[in-house]
C-alpha cells in the first residue's frame, strides 16, 4: 500500500515556520464543526467514514453485480454528470493501461468502461454508440433524482438501445441503477422495472460519493480491485484523524493553501506528470470547486499536464502574474520505466 506525503520546501520563500503554527487553532475549530456536526451542511459528512461505516451487503452485491456484468458484457456504459461519474472516470483512467480505451477486449480482460450523460453533445452520443456497435453491453445509471437533465437524455437514448437489442424483459436485467434508497424519479422507475439498485448514502454530496456505490460499481466492473481500494482509504482515514498540524499532512496543505490565499495567491494549479491523471485533477476540480466557491470567496481551481502545458501555459506560470500557487502531484515510482537508446 503506498502513502501520499507533502513536501513544503518550495515554500519557505513564501511561508515563515511560525505561519503554520499559528493556523493550529483555526485547524482545531474547522476540525471540530466537521467531526461534531456544527458547522454548515452538517447533514451531509457521511463520507468522513465512507471507508469504514458502509454497508457490507451492498458492497458484496456490489461486487457481484460486476461480476455478472464481466461475464455479461462488453461494454459498461455509466450514465452521470458530476459527482455521478468523475470520481468512477478518474479512478478507472488511473487505474488501467494508458489506452485502456483502444485495448483489445482479450488484453484489458474486463468490460470497456465509457461514460455517457456528461454533456448534451449529439455527436459525443452518435459516436458512442457507433463505438458500442453489436456488442453485448449495459448500462449503470446513476442520479439521486432521476430528473437532471443530461443523465436523463442519455438513459432514454442508450435504455431504448438495450430494449431494441434484447427485448424489454432482458434488458431490465442489463438496467443497473444508482439512485435514492427510496424516492425520486429513477428510484421509481427502477422497482416498476425490476433494474438492480444501488443506493446513494443521504449524508454524501456527489462530489464525495466515489467510495459508495456511484464509483464503485464501475470501477469493479473495469477489473479493479475494490476491497483494496477500500482498504487503502480506511488506513488514510486513519492517518488523518488527527487535527495535529505536526502530524497531519492533510491539514497541513489546507493551511498552506489558506495562507496563501491570504497573502493573494487565489488560483491553485494541480500538476501533474501523467497523462493518466487527467481526470484525477478533473475530479478534483469539482471537489474544491463546489466545496469552496461559496459567498464570493473560495480558491479558483485549475490544472495543468506537464510536461505538455508546460509548452502552453509554462510561459504564463513563470512570468505572468503572481496569482497562482502551484501543486505537483508526483508519482514516485511510474508503473513503467523507459531506457532512452543511445545513438550509434
Amino acid at each position: 500500500m503506498a502513502n501520499i506525503s507533502l513536501d513544503v520546501q518550495g515554500l519557505k520563500q513564501f511561508v515563515h515556520d511560525n505561519e503554520l503554527g499559528e493556523m493550529q487553532a483555526m485547524v482545531n475549530a474547522a476540525n471540530d464543526e466537521l467531526r461534531n456536526g456544527t458547522g454548515a451542511g452538517a447533514d451531509f459528512r457521511d463520507w468522513l467514514h465512507l471507508p469504514t461505516e458502509y454497508d457490507k451487503e451492498e458492497f458484496a452485491r456490489i461486487k457481484k453485480a460486476a461480476a455478472k456484468i464481466q461475464r455479461d458484457s462488453d461494454v459498461l456504459v455509466v450514465i452521470g454528470i458530476g459527482g455521478s461519474y468523475l470520481g468512477a472516470q478518474m479512478a478507472i483512467d488511473f487505474l488501467h493501461n494508458t489506452f485502456y480505451q483502444a485495448q483489445k477486449a482479450k488484453d484489458r480482460q474486463a468490460p470497456l468502461v465509457v461514460f455517457a450523460g456528461n454533456s448534451l453533445s449529439s455527436t459525443y452520443v452518435h459516436d458512442l454508440i457507433q463505438l458500442i456497435g453489436d456488442k453485448d453491453f449495459s448500462i449503470n445509471i446513476v442520479s439521486k433524482s432521476g430528473t437532471t437533465t443530461e443523465p436523463s437524455i442519455a438513459f432514454r437514448i442508450f435504455k431504448d438501445l438495450l430494449i431494441k437489442k434484447y427485448g424489454e424483459t432482458e434488458a431490465n436485467k442489463r438496467i443497473y441503477a444508482t439512485t435514492d434508497k427510496a424516492k425520486g424519479a429513477l428510484k421509481t422507475e427502477a422497482d416498476a422495472h425490476g433494474y438492480e439498485t444501488f443506493v446513494i448514502p443521504d449524508g454524501v454530496g456527489g462530489r464525495y460519493s466515489v467510495l459508495s456505490a456511484v464509483g464503485l460499481l464501475p470501477i469493479a466492473a473495469s477489473g479493479a480491485d475494490i476491497d483494496k481500494l477500500m482498504a487503502g482509504a480506511a488506513q488514510a482515514e486513519k492517518d488523518y484523524v488527527d487535527p495535529d498540524l505536526s502530524k497531519n499532512e492533510a491539514y497541513q496543505y489546507a493551511a498552506y493553501r489558506n495562507i496563501l490565499y491570504r497573502k493573494g495567491y487565489e488560483t491553485e494549479l494541480l500538476e501533474n506528470y501523467e497523462p493518466n491523471m487527467r481526470m484525477f485533477a478533473e475530479w478534483w476540480k469539482q471537489l474544491a470547486g463546489e466545496s469552496e466557491g461559496k459567498d464570493q470567496k473560495g480558491i479558483y481551481p485549475s490544472s495543468a499536464n506537464f510536461t505538455t502545458d508546460l509548452h502552453s501555459l509554462g510561459q504564463y506560470i513563470q512570468e505572468g502574474r503572481r496569482f497562482l500557487m502551484e501543486t505537483v502531484v508526483k508519482l514516485d515510482k511510474p508503473n513503467h520505466d523507459m531506457e532512452i537508446p543511445t545513438e550509434p
